[in-house]
C-alpha cells in the first residue's frame, strides 16, 4: 500500500514494528525522534524527568535545550532558574545553547538538527516550522519531553493528512507570509484542525526556505500538528549555503559531539551529499491517500492582514487602511529571519516610524541579527527610530517590553494574534508581513504601498473517502482487555474545554486527591454529571473534546471518576496526549456522535442513555445492539501504555 511523505518518516522513527506493518494515518506508534528540544521549559520537565527515577539523559546526543522565552527578564528570579537549567544541561551531556543565541526553533533549523527526511519534536507548538525543509516537526507534551530525556523514546498516533498544492507564482511583493495568512483565512472552518500538512504542487519551487519556514510555522494556528514541504534543490542550495557559512564560522558554541576535525556534527558536505542521493525517496507515492486536498493559486494572494485577535479572518491591507496603530512588531520565529530584515528595510529606509508609534524588532537568532548588521539592514530599522530588542520571543509570548496596552492597536509579524496574548485583553493585535508592518510603523496606520493585481483569491478542499478495507486483526498485548464493556453518558458540547472538564481553580491546588478530582469533574459544564454518572461508563463527547489549557487533570479527573473511556467526533490533540500518557484512552467515532445529537438533542447537558456499548479491540469495532461502528485500531503502543496506567510508569518500567 502506498505512503505519503510524512508516513514514511514516521515509519523509519518508529520503533518495535512488525517487519510487514507499513505506517498510516492512525497508526499508533512508539518513536525515536532524531532531537527533541525544549527551551525556558526545560525547567518544568526537570523534575518530571527526576521523579519517574531518571538519572542519565538516555542519549544525551538526542537532547537540545535552548534558553528563548523570557530573555528579557533580568531578575535574580530569572537568572536564577536559567542557571539551573544550563548547569542540568551541561551535567547531562546536552546540547545547550544560551539565552541571547536565540529563538530555539531557529537554532534547530541552523545547527542542522531539522534535517530534511527526520522526524524531530519540541514541547513547543511551533516545531512546525520544521517542515520547511522537508523536516516532520511536530510538538509534544512536557511528559513526552521527560519520557524521551530518559528512554529515547515516546508515542505518536499519526494523523490524518492533508494535501496542500500550491500552484503559480506569487506577485512582487507578497510573501510566504501573505500565504498562511490567506491560507487560515479561506479555510477557517478547522478544515485541517489537528491534521498534518503535506505541500507540493509547482508553486513550492518559488518559494524560498524562509517563506518556507514561516509557512510550515504557522500551520500551527491553522490548526495542523504538522506542515512539511518537499525536499528539493531549494532545501540543498540553502543547507550548502549554511554548511559554507558554518565552515567559515568555525565552531564555536557548537557542543561536544563536534567533530575532532572540526567539521560541523551536523551541518556539513558529507551529510548533504548523503541527503541529495536520497532526495527521489523523500517523496510521497503518486497514489498516497490524503484526507483532504487543497489547493491555492498563488498568483491570486495578495499583502493580507489577520484579526483582530484571530487568524480566522482576513482582510486586505486597504480594506483596514484606517486603523490607526499604536504599536508595531518585527519579533518572533515566524518572520524574523534575514531576508524579513532585508524587506522590511526596503521599505523603512530613509523614511521615520511616526510620532505616537513604537516599533520593535527582534532577529529571530544573533547570527541573523549580525548578518543584518553587516547588510546594513539593522543599522536602516534603527535610524528609522524602531526599538531593538534581544534574539528571543518576548512580546510575542507577552513578556517584557512592549506589550500591548488597554486599547491599543497593534501590526505584528509575529504568530498568533489571539486576545490578550501580547499584552492587554482590550488591546486589538493584527498579523501581517514584515513589509506591511514596515509600512505601517511609518504611516501610523495599517498601510501597504502594493500595486499588484487585486484579484479574487482562488482555492478549494476537497474531501478524500479511503477506501474501505479492513484493518485486520489488532495484536493484544497482555494486560489490555480485548472487549470493554459499559452504559453510555452523552455530554453533546462541541469544544468542550479543559476548564469545563477540570476547574481552574483547583489546578494549582497541589494536594488535591485523586477523589477529590472525581468529585469536581465536569463541575463547569454540568454540575448534575458526577451525581448520573458511575463507575464503569463510558463517555460521548462532540467534537474538540478538551480544547483549551494543557491541565492534565481534565483527563486524569474523568479516570478517577472511574469513566472508562471517553468517545468523541474529535479530541483536541494536547488533550488526548495528557489523556494517554496518563493511561485514559480516547477513541474518536464521529459517525456515533452524530447519531447521538440527532437522537438526544442539546435540551439536557448529560444524558443516561441506558445503551451499553462493547467495544472489540482486536477487530476495531464497537457495537450497541446489533448495530457496528468502525473505530481505529488500537496499537501496541497505546495498550502499553494503558496497561501500565500512563508514560511516566511505562519510562519507570523501561529504565
Amino acid at each position: 500500500m502506498s505512503q505519503t511523505l510524512i508516513e514514511k518518516i514516521a515509519q523509519k522513527f518508529a520503533v518495535g514494528l512488525d517487519s510487514n506493518h507499513l505506517v498510516h494515518s492512525d497508526d499508533y506508534l512508539s518513536i525515536k525522534p532524531a532531537y527533541i528540544m525544549t527551551h525556558d521549559n526545560t525547567g518544568a520537565v526537570i523534575p518530571k524527568f527526576k521523579s519517574i527515577g531518571a538519572t542519565k539523559l538516555s542519549n544525551p546526543r538526542q537532547v537540545v535545550h535552548t534558553l528563548d522565552h523570557n530573555v528579557q527578564d533580568k531578575s535574580e528570579k530569572n537568572l536564577e532558574k536559567y542557571k539551573k537549567i544550563e548547569e542540568f544541561s551541561k551535567k547531562m551531556g546536552a546540547d545547550f545553547y544560551p539565552a541571547g543565541r536565540g529563538i530555539g526553533h531557529q537554532i534547530m533549523c541552523e545547527e542542522g538538527y531539522a534535517w530534511p527526511g527526520t522526524m524531530v519534536v519540541a514541547s513547543d507548538s511551533h516545531s512546525n516550522m520544521y517542515g520547511g525543509l522537508g523536516c516532520l516537526g511536530t510538538p509534544i507534551v512536557r511528559t513526552d519531553a521527560a519520557a524521551i530525556w530518559a528512554t529515547g523514546r515516546t508515542w505518536w498516533q499519526v494523523p490524518p493528512i492533508a494535501k496542500v498544492e500550491l500552484q503559480g507564482k506569487l506577485q512582487a511583493g507578497v510573501t510566504g507570509k501573505d500565504v498562511i495568512i490567506a491560507l487560515c483565512g479561506l479555510f477557517n472552518k478547522d478544515e485541517v484542525l489537528n491534521h498534518a500538512i503535506e505541500f507540493s504542487g509547482d508553486g513550492v519551487k518559488h518559494l524560498s526556505i524562509d517563506e518556507r519556514l514561516a509557512i510550515a510555522n504557522m500551520t500551527t494556528e491553522w490548526g495542523a500538528l504538522a506542515g512539511v514541504f518537499p525536499v528539493d534543490e531549494i532545501t540543498l542550495d540553502w543547507l550548502k549555503n549554511r554548511a559554507a557559512f558554518i565552515s567559515k564560522r568555525g565552531l564555536e558554541g557548537v557542543n561536544s559531539d563536534a567533530d575532532e576535525n572540526g567539521i560541523h556534527p551536523r551541518m556539513n558536505e558529507k551529510r548533504i551529499a548523503k541527503l541529495e542521493n536520497q532526495l527521489n525517496q523523500l517523496k510521497a507515492d503518486n497514489d498516497a491517500y490524503y484526507a483532504k486536498e487543497i489547493t491555492l493559486d498563488l498568483s491570486s494572494v495578495q499583502p493580507y492582514v489577520s484579526g483582530p485577535n484571530t487568524v480566522k479572518v482576513m482582510k486586505t491591507v486597504s480594506e483596514l487602511s484606517d486603523i490607526k496603530i499604536n504599536k508595531a512588531y518585527l519579533v518572533s520565529c515566524v518572520n524574523s529571519r534575514v531576508d524579513d530584515l532585508v524587506e522590511a528595510a526596503k521599505i523603512i529606509k530613509g523614511k521615520k516610524v511616526t510620532d505616537g508609534v513604537k516599533f520593535y524588532i527582534a532577529a529571530a537568532s544573533s547570527e541573523v541579527q549580525a548578518e543584518s548588521e553587516k547588510r546594513g539592514d539593522w543599522q536602516t530599522l534603527l535610524d528609522a527610530g524602531a526599538i531593538p530588542l534581544p534574539p528571543g520571543c518576548g512580546p510575542c509570548i507577552g513578556l517584557g517590553t512592549g506589550l500591548l496596552e488597554d486599547g491599543e492597536n497593534g501590526i505584528s509579524a509575529t504568530n498568533r494574534n489571539f486576545k490578550g496574548r501580547m499584552g492587554s485583553l482590550n488591546a486589538f493585535a493584527y498579523l501581517a508581513s514584515p513589509a506591511v508592518v514596515a509600512a505601517s510603523a511609518v504611516a501610523g496606520k495599517i498601510d501597504y504601498p502594493w500595486s499588484g493585481n487585486s484579484t479574487q483569491l482562488t482555492g478549494n478542499i476537497s474531501i478524500k473517502t479511503k477506501s474501505d478495507s479492513s484493518a485486520g486483526s489488532v495484536k493484544i498485548i497482555d494486560g489490555f482487555p480485548e472487549i470493554i464493556e459499559g452504559e453510555l453518558l452523552f455530554c453533546h458540547q462541541d469544544n468542550l474545554n479543559t476548564d469545563g472538564i477540570y476547574p481552574g481553580k483547583y489546578t494549582y491546588i497541589d494536594d488535591f486527591t485523586p477523589q477529590q478530582q472525581a468529585e469536581v469533574v465536569m463541575e463547569n459544564y454540568d454540575p448534575e454529571f458526577v451525581k448520573i454518572a458511575k463507575a464503569g461508563d463510558i463517555l460521548v463527547g462532540g467534537y474538540n473534546f478538551g480544547t483549551g489549557s494543557s491541565r492534565e487533570q481534565a483527563a486524569t479527573a474523568l479516570k478517577y471518576k472511574g469513566i472508562r473511556l471517553v468517545i468523541a467526533g474529535t479530541f483536541n490533540e494536547t488533550y488526548k496526549r495528557n489523556a494517554i500518557n496518563n493511561g485514559f484512552l480516547c477513541i474518536e467515532i464521529p459517525e456515533l456522535v452524530d447519531e447521538f445529537k440527532t437522537k438526544y438533542g442539546k435540551e439536557k447537558l448529560t444524558v443516561k442513555t441506558g445503551l451499553t456499548a462493547k467495544i472489540d479491540f482486536k477487530n476495531s469495532v464497537l457495537t450497541i445492539s446489533e448495530k457496528e461502528y468502525k473505530l481505529s485500531p488500537v496499537g501496541e503502543a497505546a495498550q502499553e501504555l494503558i496497561v501500565v496506567g500512563g508514560l511516566e510508569e511505562w519510562v519507570k518500567k523501561n529504565l
